[in-house]
């Protein structure tokens, strides 16, 4: 492996597709703010990929003994030994401080969104990450505040339906995460997730508070559909009732795809390589281009 990769992957740059979520507010009020803001936007992006790679970092030293006793996360390069914790400290440092340069450029609102998401990484990788629902409450809330910032960087109106929906959303892809734990945890006989607040027994009450929190975003978005005020802002708001199938489909088909044991541990990584996740967001994206 040559340096370069062994960054990349100590950093995990392929987390940076969550970052796209900061996208969304952009392009959902494309219509009215244009293309003026894609430069902030971007930068935003930057700032949080690179903010998150460094608490990336810092939660795989703080987890390198767990993570050398778990059989998918001990290749990951600080727990294999592959990459020097001195070496990774620096380089998290560095992601660091170029992070939040390019959040203060940005203005103080996304600076302190991007502190914000800090601290509660931190709050997470030293503490939150053990408490049973906190933990999946937590990573919702961090999802958001992704959203949050593409909302300030795009200069758009804030929308509260898409944060509850967000919040939902992102609470049933953090109990996906547990779920696929949980269940790798029974097949090796395991009763106890290390460092978790979890238990193998807790597998079928996280399926379903996790699947409800899933239908609970997709009505959300039926109901944002169905809002008077969405008329004054698209043109053709009938196209949107597209996404809500799409979305029914494949939050539906992911927790499947759990219950069966052929879910990876990331449901975000998952998604990435499986081709029907591209056809909905595809079908998604059509929903909102043909109703501007």
């Amino acid at each position: 492996m040559n340096r370069l990769t062994l960054y990349a992957r100590t950093l995990r740059i392929h987390q940076w597709v969550k970052n796209l979520l900061i996208f969304i507010p952009f392009l959902l009020g494309w219509q009215q703010v244009g293309w003026a803001p894609v430069g902030k936007v971007l930068l935003a992006f930057a700032a949080f990929g690179l903010c998150a790679s460094a608490s990336y970092v810092v939660n795989d030293l703080l987890d390198r003994e767990a993570d050398r006793r778990h059989p998918a996360k001990r290749h990951r390069p600080i727990a294999s030994g592959a990459m020097a914790p001195g070496t990774a400290l620096a380089l998290a440092a560095a992601a660091l401080v170029a992070g939040l340069g390019l959040a203060a450029s940005g203005g103080p609102k996304l600076l302190m969104v991007v502190s914000v998401y800090l601290a509660f990484t931190l709050a997470y990788s030293l503490w939150l990450k053990s408490i049973a629902m906190l933990d999946v409450v937590t990573l919702g809330f961090l999802y958001t505040l992704r959203i949050i910032a593409g909302i300030i960087a795009a200069g758009v109106e804030l929308s509260y339906w898409i944060l509850v929906f967000s919040m939902f959303f992102f609470v049933s892809l953090a109990m996906l995460k547990r779920y696929s734990e949980l269940y790798n945890l029974r097949q090796r006989d395991e009763e106890t997730a290390q460092g978790r607040g979890y238990c193998a027994q807790d597998l079928e009450l996280m399926a379903a508070l996790g699947g409800a929190s899933g239908y609970i975003a997709v009505l959300i978005m039926v109901l944002y559909i169905h809002d008077p005020v969405i008329a004054e802002k698209y043109a053709h708001p009938q196209w949107l009732w597209l996404v809500f199938p799409a979305l029914l489909y494949w939050i539906s088909r992911m927790w499947l795809i759990a219950h069966r044991g052929r879910m990876d541990e990331d449901p975000v990584l998952y998604a990435i390589h499986d081709r029907p996740s591209y056809i909905v967001a595809l079908v998604c994206v059509l929903g909102f281009v043909l109703s501007l």
